[in-house]
């Protein structure tokens, strides 16, 4: 397997390397970005010290006294080389439920009425879509989600709110995600999950990780709680 596109290479610091696996937001780039990422783990680089994964590129953090750049590109561009000998095993699917609109959804109406549609639509779109887990960033446990119809891409809120809900199912872009901590935002707000998302008491916190498959379904306002009280 070749890289549709040249791979690329650049400095992040003194002890940074990124590596750029293509130019666009698309799954053949995320299934290069996961082989990679599965060589790395089977076969990891001496004083290697994090990765961290995005939509088109990777950055490895090694420790400067260990390594050198121009070694963690040698050892890169082997396994680049490589990615065609990895074979993924298939993507776990999360189902995740959510109350939309109202005290839980409060940007729906607008999201509506910015494309002409009824809010009863956007769930519809939002909820039948099949979502890609790309990365997590931001803050832990945040998952950046491709897969979003495009007749649901809105601009972020021209101002962020200070306080975001956990749980918040969002839209921002062309993109979609959960916000798995209270924390301040400028996705537009949809609706809101029961399902904790991220917890620190956990061995594994976040309950999604790069390369899960996503799938919402709608639930009513006054099941929120039932579903809630299934995981506590």
């Amino acid at each position: 397997m070749k890289p549709a596109v040249p791979v690329k290479f650049a400095y992040a610091s003194d002890r940074s390397l990124i590596v750029y696996l293509g130019e666009k937001i698309d799954l053949e780039t995320h299934h290069r970005m996961l082989r990679l990422l599965r060589l790395l783990e089977s076969q990891p680089i001496p004083g290697l010290r994090n990765l961290h994964p995005a939509y088109c590129s990777l950055m490895v953090v090694f420790d400067p006294l260990k390594q050198r750049h121009s070694r963690v590109e040698e050892i890169l561009r082997k396994h680049i080389g490589n990615l065609e000998t990895v074979t993924l095993p298939p993507p776990r699917t999360i189902e995740i439920p959510v109350c939309y609109g109202g005290e839980y959804g409060p940007d729906l109406n607008e999201v509506a009425a910015l494309h002409g549609i009824s809010p009863e639509r956007v769930i519809e779109l939002h909820s039948a879509a099949r979502y890609n887990v790309y990365f997590l960033g931001f803050v832990p446990g945040y998952a950046y989600l491709g897969g979003l119809p495009p007749q649901l891409a809105t601009p972020r809120l021209p101002v962020p709110r200070k306080q975001v809900p956990a749980g918040s199912v969002a839209i921002g872009g062309d993109q979609a995600g959960i916000y798995p901590l209270e924390t301040p935002g400028g996705w537009r707000l949809i609706g809101k999950t029961p399902m904790p998302i991220f917890d620190s008491s956990q061995a594994e916190m976040s309950r999604l990780r790069i390369g899960d498959v996503v799938r919402f379904f709608p639930i009513p306002a006054d099941k929120y709680s039932i579903f809630r009280a299934q995981f506590e």
